[in-house]
C-alpha cells in the first residue's frame, strides 16, 4: 500500500491496508476529502498507483446529474417542468408528460430501443439520445422506476444542451473538471491513455464472473432489451475500449482516479482549495432528497433515486448522494458530515463492491470523531 492519511482517518488507512493484504491480486484507490481538504490519498495492489485511472462505469452519472443540479441551482433548468418544453422531440411515443425529474430519476422508461444499439451508438451521446427520442416508454412514465444504465446520462446530456447550448462534455469540462483540476474524464484525451488500467475479469466463481456475456441496453430484465444490434458486447470490457473512452458516453464512459472521484463530490458540496461550492444548501438538498424509492423494474431489487443520484446508502446519513459502478467503484458526498468519498478497483465487481461498503461506513465514523 502507498499513499497517506491523516491522522483521524487512520482506522480507514488501516481498514484499507488490511483488505489489500487479505487479497494480493487486489488492486484499488481510494480518496476522502473532508470539509472541502483532502484526508485520504491511498492505493495499492498489481499496477496501480495513485494516479492511474480506470474506468468507472456508472459511477460516471455523477458527472451527468451535477451538471444538471448546476443548472437548477442558476434557475436555468426547472425539474418540474416537462422534459418537451426543453427538447419538444422527446415528446413523441406517449411520453409528452415526462417531467425533467422523472426522467432524471428513472422514471421515464426510456431504458432502450427494441432494436438496441452498436456499440458505436453505446459511445456516443448524440446518437442514444436521437434513437431514444422516438421510441415508446417500456412502462408508463412516472408510474414506476427502472434504471436507465446506459441511457440516463445521453438523455440528461440532451436536456443540458438545448438548456445551456453547450454539451455536457463541454459544459463539465469548462466550469468543472478544468478549473477545478478534477481528475476524471468524460471522452479521454488520447494524451492520458498511458495513464489508464484496464478492467480486470473477476476469477471464477467470485462475484463479478457469471455476468451475461452481452451488455443488455439496461441492466436487467426488460427482455426485449437483450441483445445489441451487431456484435456482443461484454459489459465489463466497454471502459477497456478506446472507443468508448474517447466517446464521453455520459452514463458509464467516464475514465478517473479515486481521487477525481473524491474531489468532485467535495467541489460539489463544499468546496475545494478555497473555492465556492458548485452547489448552494437547496440544490444540494434536493440532490439527496429521496424521489424514486421502492422496487426498481430493470434491477428487479429495491433502490433509490434523488436527483438522478444514488440516495440511501448503507450507514451513511440521510441526504448523503452519488453513485456506484459496475466495476466496483463508488463516489458519494454526505453534506451533513462534510464527507466525499472516492473508491476504485481494477477486478470487475458486477455491482456493488462489499468493501467499498466497509470503507465508507470507516470513513463515517471518523468524520463523525473528527468534527
Amino acid at each position: 500500500m502507498s499513499g497517506a492519511a491523516t491522522a483521524a482517518f487512520e482506522p480507514l488507512r488501516a481498514e484499507f491496508a488490511a483488505l489489500l493484504d487479505a487479497d494480493p491480486g487486489h488492486a484499488a484507490q481510494l480518496a476522502v476529502h473532508f470539509h472541502g481538504r483532502q484526508v485520504v490519498d491511498l492505493w495499492g495492489g498489481p499496477d496501480i498507483e495513485g494516479d492511474s485511472l480506470t474506468g468507472v462505469f456508472s459511477s460516471t452519472k455523477g458527472i451527468a446529474f451535477l451538471v444538471a443540479a448546476l443548472l437548477v441551482r442558476r434557475g436555468q433548468l426547472d425539474v418540474r417542468r416537462e422534459v418537451r418544453s426543453y427538447w419538444p422531440e422527446f415528446a413523441a411515443g406517449g411520453k409528452g408528460g415526462i417531467s425533467v425529474h422523472d426522467l432524471l430519476a428513472h422514471r421515464a422508461g426510456a431504458i432502450g430501443t427494441k432494436d438496441g444499439f452498436t456499440p458505436e451508438e453505446l459511445a456516443d451521446d448524440a446518437a442514444l439520445a436521437d434513437r431514444l427520442a422516438g421510441h415508446r416508454p417500456y412502462w408508463h412514465p412516472g408510474r414506476a422506476h427502472g434504471y436507465h444504465s446506459l441511457t440516463v446520462g445521453a438523455l440528461t446530456g440532451e436536456i443540458v444542451r438545448r438548456v445551456s447550448g453547450r454539451s455536457l462534455r463541454e459544459l463539465y469540462d469548462e466550469e468543472i473538471r478544468g478549473p477545478l483540476g478534477i481528475d476524471f474524464h468524460l471522452g479521454l484525451p488520447e494524451a492520458e491513455e498511458p495513464r489508464v488500467r484496464g478492467i480486470l475479469p473477476a476469477p471464477p466463481g467470485e462475484p463479478g464472473a457469471a455476468e451475461p456475456a452481452e451488455a443488455p441496453d439496461s441492466l436487467g430484465g426488460i427482455a426485449a432489451n437483450r441483445h445489441h444490434r451487431g456484435a456482443p458486447t461484454v459489459l465489463q470490457e466497454l471502459p477497456n475500449s478506446r472507443l468508448f473512452r474517447a466517446g464521453g458516453q455520459s452514463s458509464a464512459g467516464g475514465v478517473a482516479s479515486a481521487r477525481g472521484l473524491s474531489r468532485l463530490y467535495a467541489a460539489a458540496v463544499r468546496g475545494v482549495e478555497g473555492a465556492k461550492p458548485l452547489l448552494d444548501e437547496s440544490t444540494v438538498r434536493l440532490c439527496g432528497l429521496p424521489y424514486s424509492v421502492g422496487h426498481d423494474l430493470v434491477l428487479d431489487m429495491h433502490r433509490a433515486y434523488g436527483l438522478g443520484f444514488m440516495v440511501g446508502f448503507p450507514h451513511l446519513p440521510a441526504g448523503t448522494f452519488g453513485h456506484d459502478g459496475a466495476g466496483g467503484s463508488v463516489a458519494f458526498a454526505s453534506p451533513s458530515t462534510g464527507l466525499a468519498f472516492g473508491y476504485t478497483r481494477r477486478v470487475f465487481a458486477g455491482g456493488s463492491a462489499p468493501e467499498a461498503d466497509r470503507l465508507a461506513a470507516v470513513a463515517h465514523a471518523c468524520a463523525l470523531r473528527a468534527g
